[in-house]
């Protein structure tokens, strides 16, 4: 992790799309922007630890972060992927406990650092941002509510299904039907919630059904109605 020589401005990262900030005023932008830290982090390197205490939340300018728990074996389980525009970190520092989860880079990003304290004032001042913030954690819920209930009433081969659609929703797909995003097989296993080999062994079947082709990391999407079939979605 090392600063960057230039620290984002706000405002070209609210026509990027940042729209949590969207309803700040002028100098309540210009707080955020001045009181921030900007930094350059590696892939592999963690931003925060599930269990430690965070002095502020981080906004993704740049690349992408994956946030997971820590299973009682070592195991990674992967809740989402934070990518340029999302902000992280928030409801630990809201809630003023541990983080409950742990931030990893898998694509080397540019996170902007904001002090609780400027989360705390926002809230206090800008009854609009406040609303935003409240609908993003209840996104973030309503998401872990369907993730969990996926696990309990969905076979490993939906799901897998189910979460190759969710990345293409997330990152989109290139002019060659590639996911823009580059996952390991293990990470993969990670999001779906079982062993890495049954993972490799199902990507194998979707790719001689024709629904998938692989490329190493990369992963085309040829039949997206039949993954939705499959997914039950």
């Amino acid at each position: 992790m090392k600063s960057v020589p230039h620290v984002p401005i706000c405002d070209e990262c609210i026509i990027k799309g940042h729209s949590i900030f969207k309803d700040l005023t002028t100098d309540q932008l210009d707080s955020v922007h001045y009181g921030k830290g900007s930094s350059l982090y590696k892939r592999g390197n963690i931003v925060y630890h599930e269990g430690h205490r965070i002095n502020g939340f981080y906004c993704v300018q740049d690349g992408i972060v994956k946030i997971y728990k820590t299973g009682i074996d070592g195991k990674e389980q992967i809740i989402r992927f934070a990518k340029p525009g999302d902000i992280i970190g928030f409801r630990s520092v809201l809630s003023k406990e541990l983080a409950c989860t742990t931030a990893k880079v898998i694509e080397d990003s540019v996170l902007c650092f904001i002090p609780s304290e400027n989360l705390f004032q926002l809230v206090k001042e800008n009854p609009a941002f406040s609303m935003q913030l409240m609908q993003l954690t209840c996104r973030e819920l309503g998401e872990a509510n369907n993730f969990i209930t996926d696990i309990a009433q969905k076979t490993v081969r939906e799901r897998l299904a189910e979460i190759l659609l969710i990345l293409m929703d997330t990152f989109g797909l290139d002019s060659d039907k590639v996911l823009k995003i580059s996952l390991t097989r293990e990470e993969m296993a990670n999001m779906v919630g079982t062993a890495t080999e049954s993972v490799i062994r199902l990507l194998s079947e979707f790719k001689l059904d024709g629904l998938i082709d692989l490329h190493g990391r990369k992963i085309s999407l040829l039949d997206i109605p039949g993954l939705r079939k499959i997914a039950n979605m």
